[in-house]
């Protein structure tokens, strides 16, 4: 059975929605995404914009500004919390290893 779109994030999809709490341009969450995760993680412009588009689809995000070619973009409620319940997983799996292994 495949698994329903947004349903679990990958660490791209965390971040970037995760940087959206506050309006951000594109070139500005790929700029936080690397210092929030001291460069562990890097979203690539055509990665960005794709997931952009598909979050706006989605109604998670919405447009703020658009500038020329700049577009800004702010997380919506059900943007809020897809990362929330994403977050809860994430927590999960981490109490989850604890219990095995500390």
């Amino acid at each position: 059975m495949p698994r329903l779109k947004f349903q679990t994030l990958t660490e791209q999809m965390f971040y970037i929605l995760l940087c959206l709490n506050e309006e951000c341009c594109g070139i500005d969450i790929m700029d936080k995404v690397l210092q929030m995760t001291d460069g562990r993680v890097k979203v690539g412009s055509g990665t960005l914009y794709n997931l952009l588009e598909q979050f706006m689809e989605s109604e998670m995000i919405i447009l703020t500004k658009a500038q020329g070619r700049r577009r800004s973009y702010i997380l919506t409620k059900k943007g809020r919390e897809v990362l929330q319940s994403e977050y809860n997983r994430l927590c999960a799996q981490a109490d989850d290893y604890r219990k095995m292994f500390l």
